[in-house]
């Protein structure tokens, strides 16, 4: 068999299997998402009434008024700050991910005692402060940032930490935002893996939507 006839070969070859991997597969693959899981593959996107969208249920966003269940402090802020007024330079590494501090680094030292940061989310001791003065009994992921720093969930014991503050604040009954945790808990994913949490997005449009049904 000629060395050309062999070459010829090699390429068609290559060919087929690009288009079958690199066109058909992928063409395949987003149809059957578009299909099956419609919502996941565009970006778990919520939307209100209107179809406006809100944001993500994979994302988390930051909310630290005493009117809605606060999220988990966030090394980025969630990836809101403005990159041309970027005061807090959360945007310097990147919009994501932890800081990656060590224990001896002096600028975790100063997150930790809250000094020479302009963002109240960076600071541990002032979290501390303003949870106990709310009359909120701290727990760690309302105090301490997630690895992605995007995390969208809270524990189930943090959102339930917050249920006088809110009732205080919305004049509600504490029951009713018990009942309102417990329908917004996402359990174990096929009831075996991770950890129970509350998706805190969801949750406060739950909050808002049963302060407008009263």
């Amino acid at each position: 068999m000629s060395f050309a006839r062999e070459a010829s070969r090699a390429i068609r070859s290559t060919l087929v299997i690009w288009i079958i991997v690199a066109v058909i597969y992928p063409l395949a693959m987003m149809a059957v998402g578009q299909i099956v899981f419609p919502y996941q593959a565009n970006g778990s996107l919520i939307k209100d009434n209107r179809g406006q969208v809100l944001g993500s249920a994979l994302i988390g966003q930051p909310f630290t008024s005493d009117r809605y269940f606060n999220s988990r402090p966030s090394t980025t802020s969630y990836s809101t700050a403005d990159p041309n007024k970027d005061d807090a330079q959360v945007l310097q590494t990147g919009v994501s991910g932890a800081s990656n501090l060590a224990p001896s680094n002096s600028a975790l030292l100063d997150r930790i005692k809250g000094n020479n940061d302009p963002d109240p989310s960076k600071r541990v001791e002032g979290d501390l402060t303003r949870l106990k003065t709310a009359g909120v009994q701290p727990t760690a992921d309302l105090i301490y940032t997630s690895g992605s720093s995007l995390d969208p969930h809270i524990t189930p014991n943090a959102a339930q930490a917050q249920i006088n503050r809110i009732a205080q604040a919305r004049g509600l009954q504490a029951q009713e935002l018990e009942t309102l945790i417990a329908q917004n808990t996402d359990g174990r994913f096929l009831g075996l893996f991770g950890e129970p949490g509350v998706n805190v997005l969801k949750l406060n449009l739950a909050l808002d939507r049963l302060r407008s049904a009263n």
